[in-house]
């Protein structure tokens, strides 16, 4: 199973991102991580879609997006090939005896506390989606309350070439 990230710039307009994940679920394609915004143009948005498959699979969801009407661009690009990020946010239960320690994790994990309460702590980490893996780990021996993630973004590496 390879791993591959589209960059699909779309027009702006209602029920692009419905016809998008529509095409996805019709032909069983599995969506790892979906993210949309619009770009520096308001008439269009830019979907970061994650999925995974065999060489076959990923052909297709390239052909497949590229036919959608609302479709403009689409770029397909491996891990090694871009600089993927995500953010998430997470909420733990603390107390005296572990503040300390997820304090500590956070400055290793280049993590920020963002909201703290008597009894809970909210963390923000913007990085990679293994980092956020790694912090999630981390974290299980604390008493997380809940999660929110992004989904990944991604761009294609700097290169002198770029236009």
């Amino acid at each position: 199973m390879k791993k591959r990230i589209y960059s699909v710039l779309v027009e702006n307009r209602s029920g692009a991102l419905v016809k998008v994940a529509g095409l996805f679920s019709r032909r069983c394609f599995n969506i790892d991580s979906l993210a949309v915004g619009e770009t520096d143009d308001p008439d269009v948005s830019c979907m970061t879609i994650v999925s995974s498959g065999d060489e076959r699979t990923i052909e297709q969801i390239e052909k497949q997006l590229n036919k959608k009407l609302d479709v403009i661009k689409v770029k397909t690009f491996s891990e090694r090939q871009c600089i993927t990020r995500e953010l998430m946010l997470v909420k733990v239960k603390y107390n005296k005896n572990n503040r300390r320690d997820i304090i500590e994790l956070c400055e290793i994990m280049k993590a920020d506390i963002v909201d703290m309460s008597k009894h809970f702590m909210m963390i923000q980490i913007c990085d990679t989606p293994d980092k956020l893996q790694l912090l999630l780990k981390m974290l299980q021996g604390i008493s997380i309350v809940e999660v929110a993630r992004t989904g990944a973004l991604a761009l294609s590496k700097c290169t002198e070439n770029d236009d």
